[in-house]
């Protein structure tokens, strides 16, 4: 495949770039201080000298920063822990994140934030935009976990930092630099279903560069999704990817990151006789298959002057990503997306205790309908776009303060102007207290401007862009030394959602502004705690009520819950991990009705419960295996979608 071979090229272009400008004379960094990639990806880093868990990236368009500094609310998910939980799919521990909620079906797997649309989410990787232009949000479900990754979750509108898209918050996903994880690594296991999935890893440095080369695979036979279905629905997923830096001169250092995925798998269709006991459920569909590609690559570079206090940082980043359903008839479905985006971003150290940052961002998107057929709109579109963004910090003994704004040039909306203010006062040294307000906008994507299938649904050009406005006050509660809570309160509006409407006479779908307002509000806990020498815990609590109207919003359930127990054997020599995750019922609509409006429904509540284990059996090798769902659960996360039962896999894991 050509895409192979483009892939190939561009890994190879990342393993040249290569190091942070930090390294000490023995390319070595006193524990415990961790070189971070800043916002923008690899190269873009900083230097701070506490432990992983505490340091926040995605919370600042400059530098990293440490999360007791941050006004809002963050979680950040260490590599440790996806290690300890055995993650094979990000969207998986994304349900241990207080606000957030996973809906996930063959080819397609959602995330939301806080209430917010699966589209209000910003998706980072390595500093790259990665959602898809054309369906306006990313697939969590391609994003696998590579060793040594750490993923932060930032709650609340965050688009005064980053634009359209973040109106429920941010996920950044970061892969580890060639220096933080150095050597050999590789794991490979297999299961029930036909399960095989692997990871090769390989990382580098010097006293000047640094480099990072991965590959992942997970492939599975499946499980039937359709009720009473007896087709097995599996999938295929490969990820490469290399990321570096080198450190040109004292001050100046150059960057790059690329990464492939592809995923190819079965799916079903609903049944569309409107005469058929089982029409608008989800039915076994032989020969519907399904494939999305992407490419992403960025490159950059650093300049630090006025003895590093004041830095200047430019970027640019491209993807591509085509989306394909196929059926015995031939494709039924097509699309293309690519992004172009480049940015400038310049922050000065005024004092110690004092930031100033401006960003300037440039963006191009284009989409396409690659449907055949002739029955669709299938012109290419573009969207261009220039924003410009001011941040403030300020970080006392005991006070912080942030500030941003930013102010959006729209070439095809009404230019939009967001905003984000907190606070941070430390009570005691065990308590801190803390607020945070702002705004956030969404621009509307190809689908609602321009429809996708003539006579079913049918584009509106004349859509705005919805604007959200919020606040939040929370709680971090530090329990002794061992242990610490944090505890959110949030409150959002939002304005002119965009949603499907069936005017008559005819009830064709289309979408249009609501003029009512949707108000999402609720409560997140988090708890983390040393349970003794060999036993950790991590719990989160979430409570949302997201109404529009007075009507509950769809697939936002009211209560989620999760908790890992991880056990861990003196020197390491052996591990366990119990994940409980629970799922409150569910809203959610239902194409059963013949005229093709919606019916609501709601799906039953479930509880997942996960348990792995892990033994060294030498220094540099250790056997694992682990059983998802072990209850056998039947559950629905989408209507009539069965998700997957009961499995089991072994494997075993190399580190050199």
């Amino acid at each position: 495949m050509k895409n192979f071979a483009l892939l190939g090229s561009v890994a190879a272009a990342a393993l040249v770039w290569a190091a942070p400008v930090w390294a000490q004379e023995d390319g070595k960094l006193p524990a415990p201080c961790h070189v971070v990639d800043g916002p923008d990806g690899p190269g873009s880093e900083s230097l701070l000298c506490s432990p992983a868990k505490d340091i926040l990236v995605s919370a600042s368009r400059s530098d990293a920063l440490l999360r007791e500094r941050f006004t809002g609310s963050a979680l950040i998910i260490t590599a440790d822990q996806l290690e300890d939980r055995q993650t094979r799919d990000i969207a998986d521990i994304l349900r241990d994140v207080p606000g957030v909620a996973v809906a996930g079906v063959a080819g397609q797997t959602q995330i939301r934030l806080r209430g917010s649309e699966a589209n209000h989410v910003l998706v980072l990787v390595d500093g790259i935009e990665v959602s898809d232009p054309f369906a306006g949000e990313f697939d969590v479900g391609t994003l696998q976990a590579e060793p040594g990754a750490r993923v932060e979750v930032l709650r609340g509108q965050q688009s005064a930092l980053y634009g359209p898209d973040a109106i429920g918050g941010v996920i950044a996903y970061q892969s580890a630099s060639g220096r933080a994880r150095p050597g050999f690594g590789a794991r490979i296991e297999g299961g029930t279903q036909g399960t095989a999935n692997g990871a090769l890893r390989y990382g580098a440095y010097g006293d000047s560069w640094d480099a990072a080369l991965s590959a992942v695979v997970v492939s599975t036979d499946g499980q039937p999704n359709a009720r009473n279905g007896t087709r097995d629905i599996g999938r295929d997923s490969y990820t490469l990817a290399g990321k570096g830096s080198v450190n040109v001169s004292g001050t100046l250092t150059l960057r790059a990151a690329a990464r492939f995925i592809r995923t190819e798998g079965q799916t079903n269709d609903s049944d569309f006789d409107t005469t058929s006991p089982t029409f608008g459920f989800i039915i076994d569909s032989p020969g519907v298959t399904f494939t999305n590609e992407a490419i992403y690559a960025l490159a950059g570079a650093k300049l630090d002057t006025l003895d590093g206090r004041w830095t200047h940082d430019l970027s640019a980043q491209i993807i591509n990503v085509s989306r394909e359903t196929d059926s015995p008839f031939g494709i039924t479905s097509a699309s293309e997306g690519d992004r172009f985006k480049a940015s400038y971003v310049s922050a000065l150290a005024v004092a110690d205790d004092h930031n100033l940052t401006f960003a300037a961002d440039y963006e191009v998107e284009g989409f396409r309908n690659a449907t055949p057929g002739g029955f669709v709109f299938d012109e290419r579109r573009e969207i261009e776009q220039v924003g410009l963004v001011g941040e403030y910090r300020y970080s006392g003994e005991a006070f912080d303060v942030s500030a941003a704004i930013r102010h959006d040039f729209n070439d095809l909306f009404q230019d939009a102007t967001t905003f984000r203010v907190g606070a941070g006062y430390r009570v005691t040294d065990t308590t801190r207290l803390r607020a945070a307000g702002g705004s956030g906008v969404k621009n509307p994507g190809f689908f609602e401007l321009y429809g996708f299938v003539d006579g079913r649904f049918i584009g509106n050009a004349a859509l705005r862009p919805e604007k959200s406005t919020g606040w939040e006050v929370g709680l971090d509660q530090q329990l002794g030394d061992t242990a610490s809570v944090a505890v959110t309160y949030f409150d959002s509006e939002l304005e002119g959602e965009i949603f499907t409407t069936f005017p008559p006479p005819n009830f064709i779908a289309t979408p249009a502004n609501r003029t009512t307002d949707s108000r999402q509000r609720g409560v997140e806990v988090s708890l983390n705690a040393r349970l003794g020498e060999q036993f950790s815990l991590d719990a989160a609590y979430s409570y949302l009520d997201a109404e529009e109207n007075g009507v509950e919003e769809v697939r936002r359930p009211n209560h989620l819950a999760s908790a890992a127990l991880t056990w861990e054997a003196p020197d390491e020599a052996a591990s366990a991990t119990l994940v409980v995750r629970y799922n409150g019922q569910t809203p959610d609509v239902a194409f059963t009705d013949p005229s093709f409006v919606p019916v609501r429904v709601t799906l039953e509540d479930y509880t997942l419960v996960n348990f792995n284990a892990r033994v060294k059996l030498t220094d540099s090798l250790a056997a694992f295996a682990r059983v998802e769902n072990l209850l056998g659960e039947d559950y629905e996360q989408v209507f009539s979608f069965v998700s997957p039962g009961r499995s089991a896999v072994v494997g075993v894991e190399a580190r050199f």
